[in-house]
């Protein structure tokens, strides 16, 4: 009995050790896949971590599982470690545990109270997917999006990366083993806080140390532990900067005062220039008027070059300022950037931070050596360095341009006429007509090189004389004429003569000469008026005085017929002189037609009532005569 008893007992023993230990690690055929088991490191390689787990195999560990992201594996033969048994047995008869599910495993834990309850977590980024980052938060995996890494966009994430951080969870999903973190929700509630805090004790004037997180065109901001603020580019320095980068860059700690704060926008305007001294309180006493200085030009626009004097203080070279001579040039064809130029103070306001500055008064002006040597009425030669439609541009000594004006090349030709005479490049002499200095214009003539022909035919003609001229034109208005071969003259149809039947310039050719009375001079215009109407009144009045009048007794008839033959006698004597006839004393000389002698005694019938008032005498037979008829 006592060896039965005995048999039984060892045999509830093994039952009872066995169901033990299916309570502990489950029964075969519910296996230990699945569970987090503890075993002990028995082996190290290279590349695997052998484990026993208290089971019939020795399961193997890949050694990476066992270091984290940047890491190197610490690890030691007998000690204990936690790891997820994947699969009891594969077919080479081991199992394969995982040390990397069995953080995790012990993470998820950790990780749901932190989500209900809304608190951070630290993980560290170590990988890059498409669309974010991975993180490794103490054993579970998780995803960062890229639009939650940084509160604005960072372009450089290789400063964030293997570095612990603390992230905000936003979504957890066990079954699908998703994790969701952001870095940003971190980031603004402490950047709220620290806003809070520094905006109710911001004050303009105020200095502070900021660190440069973004610059633009137009200026950079700048964060002030928990505010941005903006540092336009006119605020970085009292000197010219065409971008911000040229004196900072982005991560910079630079210190800056605040100049504008506006508590309802929370915007603030932030100046690094205005910590120095600024160099235009000094401008008006160091920089005088007439002063010299010697500058760098920093920039050229189409209107002048920039010149700075010293560091923050700038003037300007108008383009009328730099060159005498060189007109309608683009400032950059005198002068280029970063060439030191010698400039002259012209004006100076300090109010409007404005110097007027002078290139050209720094070298004498060509103008007036031009003058000395050139005076009005002096002999130049030059090249004609253009051709326009009102005239010629004469290029001097000095690189001094004269202007040959149409009306100025020639005396009795047109002002086109006279321009097909010259071309671009050739070398003319020219006459000084007119300096003006202050407006830098110089008047040459080419004409006036010679003689004006009109000129010398204008010293024998004066108002009222009769000349002999030329026909050279004849018109429906009148005749033209050249008078002492060289002044043109128009007598308009009304005065070529006094009757109004024979006032018909077809009556006249081309080429005849005749004699008129001057009625007009214009020597501004370079014309005369004529008239033939004139000149017979005129000698009929002669004649009325010098052989009598109708009160002597004497018909209009005799009187004209007396004076007509003592005329024809003087041609007479002229021709035996040998003088030849002119050729107007040939038709008086005629002998007159039946029709001629008729319209005679209407001329005189009409001189004796228009020209000539009869005496009493004359009157009284006048009207005897008219009642004996």
């Amino acid at each position: 009995m006592v060896a039965g008893t005995n048999n039984i007992e060892e045999f509830s023993t093994k039952e009872n050790f066995e169901s033990l230990l299916n309570e502990q690690f489950g029964a075969e055929d519910q296996g230990f896949e699945g569970k987090v088991v503890t075993g002990t490191v028995i082996a190290i390689d290279d590349e695997h971590v052998i484990i026993d787990v208290g089971l019939k195999s020795e399961g193997r560990v890949p050694l990476k599982e066992f270091s984290g992201p940047g890491q190197k594996a610490k690890l030691v033969e007998g000690e204990k470690v936690d790891v997820f048994v994947e699969r009891y047995e594969d077919r080479d008869g081991l199992i394969r545990l995982s040390r990397e599910k069995a953080r995790r495993e012990e993470a998820w834990f950790e990780l749901e109270k932190s989500f209900k309850s809304g608190e951070q977590v630290k993980g560290t980024i170590f990988g890059r997917v498409k669309g974010g980052f991975i993180v490794d938060l103490a054993g579970a995996i998780a995803f960062l999006p890229g639009s939650q890494v940084d509160i604005r966009p960072v372009r450089d994430v290789s400063s964030l990366m293997n570095v612990p951080q603390a992230f905000q969870i936003l979504k957890m999903d066990q079954v699908r083993n998703n994790i969701v973190v952001s870095r940003r929700a971190v980031l603004e509630e402490t950047r709220t806080a620290e806003r809070s805090e520094l905006i109710s004790n911001l004050k303009e004037g105020q200095v502070l140390d900021g660190l440069v997180k973004n610059i633009t065109d137009y200026g950079a901001f700048v964060d002030l532990g928990g505010v941005d603020g903006l540092l336009h580019v006119t605020d970085i320095s009292w000197k010219r900067i065409n971008h911000p980068s040229e004196a900072i860059q982005i991560g910079d700690t630079i210190k800056v005062q605040v100049i504008r704060f506006n508590s309802e926008n929370q915007r603030i305007s932030l100046g690094m220039k205005q910590l120095e001294e600024d160099p235009w309180k000094s401008v008006e006493s160091k920089y005088s008027l007439g002063s010299r200085f010697s500058g760098r030009i920093t920039n050229i626009t189409d209107y002048g070059a920039f010149v700075e004097l010293e560091s923050g203080v700038e003037g300007l070279v108008h383009v009328s300022e730099m060159s005498w001579t060189k007109k309608n040039v683009h400032p950059g064809k005198i002068v280029s950037t970063s060439q030191e130029v010698e400039v002259v103070v012209l004006d100076t306001d300090p109010s409007k931070r404005r110097i007027s500055l002078g290139l050209k008064q720094c070298i004498p002006n060509p103008w007036e050596g031009f003058v000395e040597k050139n005076p009005v009425g002096s002999e130049v030669e030059g090249e004609i360095k253009n051709i326009t439609e009102f005239g010629l541009f004469i290029g001097l000594e000095g690189d001094i341009d004269g202007m040959a004006h149409l009306s100025d090349l020639s005396w009795d030709k047109s002002g086109e006429e006279a321009l097909e005479g010259f071309k671009k490049g050739d070398i003319v002499k020219a006459k000084v007509l007119d300096i003006d200095i202050e407006k830098e214009r110089v008047s040459l003539g080419v004409k006036q090189l010679t003689v004006d022909p009109v000129a010398l035919g204008f010293e024998d003609i004066k108002k009222g004389v009769v000349v002999t001229c030329e026909i050279t034109k004849v018109t429906d208005r009148g005749i033209e004429v050249l008078a002492n071969d060289s002044v043109p003259g128009f007598i308009r149809k009304s005065d070529l003569s006094r009757e109004r039947s024979e006032q018909r310039p077809d009556r006249y050719a081309a080429g005849e000469k005749i004699d008129a009375k001057v009625t007009q001079v214009d020597k501004a215009g370079r014309k005369i008026t004529l008239s033939i109407k004139a000149r017979e009144i005129e000698e009929e009045k002669k004649a009325m005085e010098e052989y009598g009048s109708t009160d002597s007794g004497a018909s209009l008839g005799d009187i004209l017929g007396a004076a007509l033959q003592e005329k024809q006698t003087e041609q007479e004597n002229d021709l035996g002189q040998g003088e030849e006839p002119k050729k107007s004393s040939r038709k008086t000389a005629k002998k007159k037609t039946a029709k001629e002698k008729t319209a005679e005694k209407e001329e005189a019938s009409e001189l004796s009532t228009d020209s000539i008032k009869p005496r009493k005498g004359a009157a009284k037979k006048t009207a005897e005569k008219d009642s004996g008829k």
